[in-house]
């Protein structure tokens, strides 16, 4: 084992992929129940406890939290202690964080099965819970930021480590502003508003900059060739610090909030449109004269992806933030798919990337099934593609049908076989990550072991 290898905890990075898949697999699970409620099948109906609307904020709470969280972490752990060349703070609070993180998912599913949900969007985490939370964010800040200052010293920062050192610090003060301040201190139009800015940052702010980060280590290590422009990475570090913040105001287009606040919002979100076009160029020039990798590397394949999904959910956002859309679009399903696009189709798409291309390395097995891979990678796909395609067209339908005054039940009656072709595209997708989660592993149980190959790091 060399020195950078021996820099990264193996089983924790295993530990929390781990947790993650298993929170995926519930996630999913909440998810697929909750579809059948829109179709009249819910089979747990009369349950108090399992509710849909409950069942529904676990769905996007374990993918937030449990999946997306525990998944970031682990590839921070990965990717921090190889970039700088020194270990986090300490192995004893990150084992910790781990567990602390565990019970939190764990508490707040049960806290809004049990009815302890907040009435925040993405904050429905129990009002007992969010101080903890708070608490686990600073320890892990605590624990991830030394060996960056320490590398700062040595050299001047690799674009990776510029991402997780922001998102460390912004999640403590996204979390604190979107689950205290609408509760206690800012109610009406004004508190809603922050509701709305607190979902968009918690994407903004943690889930986005981590996932740039690791796709900014993995894909050059993968395909053993420099990042194109370290420039632009820069300039799409900065592009995002400065515009993406603003943009949770277009959620409340046609509201009560000031005319020149909702204007600031379709320009942030016209501008992350630019940002993230200058950062997929920068990696597609990345991949040039390597694109046999698309082929034949199943991490690379999901990673691009990925990317390709965000820059279509963000080609989306900059045609529904205008307001004759707007009025079109809100709270419709369009938002919906939207919402799956950007949450599943990218940074979901990029964590299984990256625990294809690591868990050989951390069970020291190689591959169960190349095979499998195919069928996890086109399942999940085709399944996402169908989703978003078929609620972008109710989302239109539905907007139509209440802008000419239709009595609403019309436009319940028309969503049906769209939320039927929902459930069946959702089935695939779990189809797929059933054959990601078995390959998983039937690979931890196979007897030949992983021959490494070098790597850049």
């Amino acid at each position: 084992m060399n020195n950078r290898q021996s820099l990264v905890d193996y089983n924790l990075v295993t530990a929390h992929f781990i947790a993650a898949l298993t929170f995926l697999v519930v996630a999913l699970t909440a998810g697929f129940l909750y579809s059948l409620q829109f179709l009249g099948h819910y089979p747990l109906s009369g349950i108090e406890f399992f509710s849909p609307g409950r069942v529904r904020m676990v769905h996007t709470n374990a993918i937030a939290y449990g999946w997306l969280l525990n998944g970031l972490i682990a590839g921070m752990y990965w990717v921090i202690p190889r970039m700088s060349g020194y270990t986090v703070l300490s192995k004893t609070l990150s084992w910790l964080i781990f567990w602390v993180l565990q019970i939190l998912v764990l508490a707040t599913a049960v806290g809004i099965l049990g009815g302890y949900a907040q009435g925040i969007e993405w904050g429905e985490t129990p009002i007992f819970v969010d101080p903890f939370i708070v608490l686990g964010l600073a320890l892990l800040a605590i624990n991830l930021i030394p060996p960056i200052l320490k590398a700062s010293k040595d050299a001047p920062l690799y674009v990776s480590l510029w991402y997780f050192t922001g998102a460390s610090i912004w999640v403590i003060l996204v979390y604190i502003m979107g689950n205290y301040l609408p509760q206690f201190f800012v109610p009406g139009a004004a508190g809603a508003a922050i509701a709305g800015n607190f979902i968009h940052d918690l994407v903004a702010l943690l889930v986005t900059p981590v996932g740039w980060g690791l796709m900014y280590f993995f894909v050059p290590t993968i395909i053993k060739k420099p990042i194109w422009s370290h420039s632009l990475s820069l300039i799409g570090f900065w592009g995002l610090a400065f515009f993406y913040p603003m943009q949770g105001m277009h959620h409340f287009m046609w509201s009560p909030v000031p005319m020149h606040v909702q204007y600031s919002a379709v320009v942030a979100t016209v501008a992350i449109e630019v940002v993230v076009t200058s950062v997929l160029a920068n990696f597609i020039m990345t991949l040039r004269g390597s694109g046999n990798y698309l082929i034949n590397n199943y991490p690379i394949r999901w990673m691009y992806t990925g990317m390709i999904f965000y820059w279509v959910t963000c080609f989306q956002c900059a045609i529904q933030v205008t307001l004759t859309v707007q009025k079109l679009i809100h709270f419709t399903d369009w938002v919906v798919g939207h919402a799956h696009l950007v949450m599943f189709g990218v940074f979901s798409f990029w964590l299984i990337g990256i625990i294809t291309e690591l868990w050989p390395r951390l069970t020291g097995k190689e591959w169960y099934s190349q095979s499998l891979h195919g069928w996890a990678y086109w399942l999940v796909t085709l399944g996402l593609t169908i989703m978003f395609i078929d609620l972008a067209i109710a989302g239109v339908m539905q907007g139509f049908t209440w802008w000419g005054l239709n009595p609403f039940i019309d436009s319940i009656r028309f969503s049906v076989p769209f939320w039927f072709v929902r459930t069946l595209s959702g089935l695939m997708i779990i189809a797929g990550i059933l054959c990601l989660v078995y390959n998983l592993y039937m690979t931890v149980r196979a007897e030949n072991a992983y021959e490494a190959r070098p790597v850049i790091a």
